[in-house]
């Protein structure tokens, strides 16, 4: 029973893999690889070399190169099984401009080279979709790339370092060769810190969680009422505390409860009709198990 589960798991987790690299290479195929950029990390020194070779090696093969050995020292040395997680993850992405290629599906420079092209809006588009793909990395193996790789492995030989900055040194390293490399111009360097920037972002929303939802912790004198009114309203389930308030030195009840961002209004009216109610809320970045109260 244990096999099939770890069997099971480990099938899922190389169905994350390959989704999340398919999304990055797509990323990079359409808006990226051609329009004189490059990402963050190895796969930012990777692009960079390709552009420097002018696309005599391919970029899918420099991307191997550059990310393979990385992950096979962190799969003898560190984790055997993120390692080849991460491996799998990278072929797919170094695979998928390939693909299209062969299918004969154009980048987006090309497919639009006339007054509709525009390298900064390739910039953002590629930080959106790319860090949606890291973000499932992140999200389900902690990992998404090379620099993670490096940052491990470093880690495991100098357990005191900060591997903190390793991530920001190979980042700042691609955005100065990035200047030198395309030329001496600014633009190139702009689309690389915003691509950083966006996927960064999207990431940090990504960890965050999807189904998020707003907690609301609310000290009344009626706690019976005003949850079945709650529960009848918002049809979410209300949790009941009993607390001690230090000013009046009284029992008071608080009730707990979750809900969707789009009923804080309604929330709110039904705690300002309750006269002798305090309340406060916070967001939650992700809800689990059964959010909505089953009616």
């Amino acid at each position: 029973m244990k096999k099939q589960i770890s069997v099971k798991a480990l099938l899922c987790d190389l169905a994350v893999a390959v989704l999340a690299g398919a999304i990055v290479g797509t990323a990079y195929h359409f808006f990226q690889n051609s329009n004189g950029f490059a990402p963050g990390g190895v796969g930012g020194l990777a692009t960079i070399t390709h552009h420097l070779v002018a696309g005599k090696i391919s970029w899918s093969v420099l991307m191997l190169a550059f990310n393979l050995p990385i992950f096979v020292i962190l799969a003898a040395y560190v984790d055997k099984r993120l390692g080849f997680i991460l491996a799998v993850y990278m072929c797919v992405q170094s695979a998928m401009p390939e693909l299209y290629e062969l299918l004969g599906v154009l980048p987006y420079s090309l497919a639009n080279s006339g007054a509709d092209f525009n390298v900064v809006f390739a910039s953002i588009v590629t930080g959106v979709i790319s860090g949606f793909g890291f973000s499932l990395m992140l999200r389900h193996f902690g990992a998404s790339g090379g620099t993670y790789g490096i940052s491990a492995i470093i880690k495991k030989a100098r357990p005191a370092t900060n591997i903190a900055y390793v991530s920001f040194i190979m980042d700042a390293s691609v955005v100065f060769i990035a200047f030198f490399v395309y030329g001496m111009k600014v633009t190139p360097v702009v689309c690389t810190l915003l691509n950083l920037f966006i996927a960064n972002v999207i990431v940090d929303h990504g960890l965050s969680g999807i189904k998020n939802g707003y907690k609301f912790e609310i000290i009344t004198d009626e706690p019976e009422e005003l949850a079945a009114l709650l529960m009848w309203e918002l049809k979410h389930g209300v949790t009941e505390i009993k607390v001690h308030g230090m000013y009046a030195d009284v029992d008071r009840h608080m009730l707990v409860c979750i809900i969707n961002k789009r009923q804080i209004g309604q929330m709110m009216k039904i705690i300002k009709s309750r006269p002798h109610t305090f309340a406060s809320f916070s967001k939650t970045n992700e809800v689990f198990g059964n959010f909505k109260r089953k009616v």
